[in-house]
């Protein structure tokens, strides 16, 4: 069961990059975030409701509401919106960032994972890593007319990335004994609320058109809804509770390689030879953060010998 959620969440995470995209071509990003989230929450309730769980459990629906709001509103929800004007395989790469904030958020691991030598190495060659990958895309912005949107929004993406560690640790920290089912359909319950004061306030839901929207943004939500949300999401908070949250942060560098090809095979989208180094700069300071992590088991197996 472990590895399946692990190839879940790295395979179809790394494809929803593609995908999100795909639904912005006929949703608008926060009619988009609030109908996937919602759609999503209300089929996993039901779902819920038929086996006989218990959803309105007050105590326990404020930790699923805090996680989904760093989650799914803010983490998720700032992917969204970037996506309008950035490549997905540009937002993918730079949210494979993720594991350095889970290290340096990760407070009652902070003597363990800070005390060791890789761990730190990680860290430093990480940060040269996310240089190196911004390089390129800051000196373009600087020398274009959007140069201020585009700096925002690559800070609002490493922002989205530190949100969603903050919100995956507060997850792993006070997880309730509810059930993951219903855990996770609180969260996107919330997320997708948070969503709606955005469609009065951008005024998308005046503008908007559902006549207009063409069908490859239609299964594209569908996938989103399905895929994205109810198999993989749940899958993650499933992982998040039982694996150590630096180790379950390794989807980052393989969401990245999956959303990179799909982009370039569909999206007609490139990637330059500097940001390739950055990215496997990054890669390998994920690796080495987590080195410790994936020799602890054998480590364990031959002490209990």
């Amino acid at each position: 069961m472990i590895i399946l959620a692990y190839a879940i969440v790295y395979i179809v995470w790394g494809s929803t990059y593609f995908f999100i995209q795909k639904a912005l071509s006929g949703f608008p990003p926060f009619l988009l975030g609030a109908f996937r989230f919602i759609a999503a929450g209300i089929l996993l309730m039901g779902w819920s409701v038929i086996q006989g769980e218990k959803i309105l459990v007050g105590k326990k629906i404020i930790p699923s509401a805090i996680t989904g709001f760093l989650l799914l509103f803010v983490g998720n929800g700032i992917v969204i919106w970037v996506e309008q004007f950035l490549p997905s395989a540009m937002v993918a790469i730079l949210i494979s960032s993720a594991p350095l904030w889970f290290v340096l958020l990760d407070k009652p691991k902070w003597q363990e994972n800070l005390n060791n030598k890789l761990a730190i190495l990680g860290l430093v060659i990480g940060f040269g890593g996310v240089i190196l990958l911004f390089s390129e895309r800051v000196t373009s912005a600087m020398h274009s007319i959007n140069s201020g949107r585009d700096l925002f929004a690559m800070g609002l993406i490493l922002f989205s990335a530190a949100a969603w560690a903050g919100g995956s640790l507060y997850a792993k920290y006070n997880a309730s004994n509810t059930s993951p089912t219903v855990n996770t359909s609180w969260q996107m319950m919330t997320a997708g609320v948070a969503f709606i004061p955005g469609l009065f306030i951008s005024g998308e839901l005046s503008s908007f058109d559902i006549s207009a929207v063409p069908l490859n943004a239609w299964l594209s939500v569908l996938y989103l809804v399905i895929f994205g949300s109810i198999v993989a999401f749940s899958s993650y908070v499933w992982l998040i509770k039982v694996q150590p949250a630096t180790k379950v942060s390794t989807y980052a560098y393989v969401n990245p390689v999956v959303a990179v090809l799909l982009g370039i095979l569909f999206g007609g989208e490139s990637i330059s030879l500097t940001q390739i180094s950055g990215l496997i700069i990054i890669l390998g300071s994920v690796l080495l953060i987590n080195f410790d992590k994936y020799r602890s088991p054998v480590k364990t197996t031959s002490a209990s010998a």
